[in-house]
This record gives C-alpha cells, structure tokens and sequence, in this order.
C-alpha cells in the first residue's frame, strides 16, 4: 500500500505505541507525522495532501472523542481512525456514529490498521475531490455577468430564447450571445451538462 502523496497523522500518549506506528506506516511507504496529544496535533502544520488520523481515545488533555467532536464540520476535518486499550461498545458506537472509519481495540492486527487507513484515505482523496469540482464550479459561475447568470437560470428552467427574452426584456439575438457566453463560461458541452451543474449549484429551478 504505497501512496506517498498522502500522510497519517497519529496522536498516541504511549512514546512505544508511536514508535511502533510509525516503523509499520513507514515500512509500506507512507509519510508519518505522531504526535503524543491532541494539542500538539491542533498546534501542528499540516499539508494540503490526502490525510488521515489515527487517535487514541483516552489522552491528557482533550480526549480522542473530543476532538473528534471539535473537528466535525470545519475545513480541517479528517477521516479518523480510532484505537484504543479501553474500548466498549457505547464508546465504539459514539465514535462510528460521529463518522469514524474504524475503531480498533489494542492489541490490534497491523492489516486491520493498514486495511482502515487504505479506507480513510480514499475517503479523503474523494472529499477533497469533490470539494475542488466543487470550487472550480463556483469559479466558472463567479465568472458569469449578472445577466448571464439570469439567463442561465431561465435556461436550466425549460424557457426557450424567446421566452427568456421576454422575462428579461432583451432582444432574442441578445439572449442567445448570453446562452452562449453563458455555455461557454461554464464549459458546458450540451443543456443536460449545464443542468447538471446548475443542479449543483442549488439554482437547477430558479427564474426571475
């Protein structure tokens, strides 16, 4: 399981668990970046590549959980693998429920970890995925005039040109230069792909 481009973070208070960790990660080419609590991992840089975490439960300070909790629904979240020496099943359901990849209890099976970590971090190759789609999308209709965009919404609503026009009050020669700018501005090959995107940008219904 090579894939260098990505890093696992893991945030374990046993020096000897860390160690471990990193030799097994390292072993089959991963980067590494351990860390003995929570606040050393918050405090730390971390690089804009496909990531995962594997954190301990019980730590000083705030608590594996915890900052699960802290992280959920902010731009720094990350697929998470939980291990711990004190699992039960209320905790491991808390934390899969929260969304965590796995929850494994030590002593565990280095495949078991390395199958989880495979996981996570295609989870997070997908997110990080579909967020820049997303962002390239949000360029291609900031690019879009005011009038553009309106005529875009009519578009992906069903109106003809000539319908258009007449909610705008434009000609039906100046509806079409903006349907095509507004195709072209969004690299959009036909009116099934505009809609798509239109459906992606919440406005797949919108008229004026």
């Amino acid at each position: 399981m090579t894939t260098s481009d990505a890093v696992v973070f893991v945030v374990d208070d046993d020096a000897a668990m860390r160690r471990s960790l990193e030799n097994l990660l390292r072993s089959v080419g991963l980067r590494v970046a351990a860390f003995a609590s929570t606040q050393d991992f918050l405090s730390s840089k971390r690089p804009a590549s496909p990531a995962c975490l594997v954190l301990d439960v019980r730590l000083p300070g705030a608590s594996g959980l915890e900052l699960q909790k802290g992280m959920a629904g902010t731009e720094h979240e990350i697929p998470i693998i939980f291990i711990t020496g004190h699992g039960d099943i209320p905790m491991s359901v808390q934390a899969m429920k929260a969304g965590a990849v796995g929850f494994l209890t030590k002593p565990f099976r280095d495949q078991d970890l390395l199958d989880a970590i495979h996981q996570a971090l295609e989870r997070d190759r997908k997110t990080r995925r579909e967020q820049a789609e997303r962002d390239d999308l949000n360029r291609r209709f900031e690019s879009l005039t005011p009038r553009e965009r309106e005529v875009m919404g009519l578009v992906v609503a069903g109106l003809l040109n000539k319908q258009i026009a007449g909610e705008v009050g434009a000609s039906e020669t100046t509806v079409k230069i903006h349907r095509h700018q507004v195709m072209e501005k969004m690299a959009a090959d036909s009116l099934p792909d505009l809609v798509r995107m239109a459906d992606r940008l919440g406005i797949a219904a919108r008229k004026s």
